[in-house]
């Protein structure tokens, strides 16, 4: 099936989120070291056709790139590499683990899973993911 995945690409840790096969929802997947990321993708590839990545792009309250935005600039031609068929677009980050934060505290996620910031990463991924796929949904309508 079909599916976008979402990359909140850090150091050391990556969060990825997974759309549903309609591209309506998104959904946190799992947090991957940085290192094993391609494989753990083209894993999932073997078995789901990714449609695009979606990579979280950190930016300031001004709009210019952060410094950890390097660090997605030198990843970009990895995954490129690794999925030359496969559109890779930048969504903004700013803000997403607040709100993941906020989002597990609302749905009730104990306080020391919340400290856990694998959930953090992979929840950010699916904030990530669905603000992008929102914005596709708003500018086909």
């Amino acid at each position: 099936m079909d599916r976008f995945i979402g990359i909140d690409y850090g150091r050391k840790r990556t969060g990825l989120a997974v759309s549903d096969p309609l591209g309506i929802f998104a959904s946190p997947l799992e947090t991957i070291h940085p290192a094993k990321l391609i494989e753990y993708l083209k894993k999932y590839a073997e078995s789901e056709t990714i449609k695009a990545f979606v990579v979280g792009f950190p930016t300031n309250l001004d709009g210019r790139e952060s410094e950890a935005a390097a660090d997605i600039r030198a990843f970009l031609p990895v995954l490129k590499k690794a999925f030359p068929d496969v559109p890779v677009e930048l969504e903004d980050e700013r803000f997403t683990s607040v709100l993941a934060h906020k989002a597990m505290i609302d749905g009730g996620m104990k306080y020391s899973d919340r400290r856990d910031k694998a959930n953090v990463d992979k929840i950010s991924a699916a904030i990530i993911l669905q603000g992008w796929m929102d914005k596709m949904k708003n500018e086909n309508a």
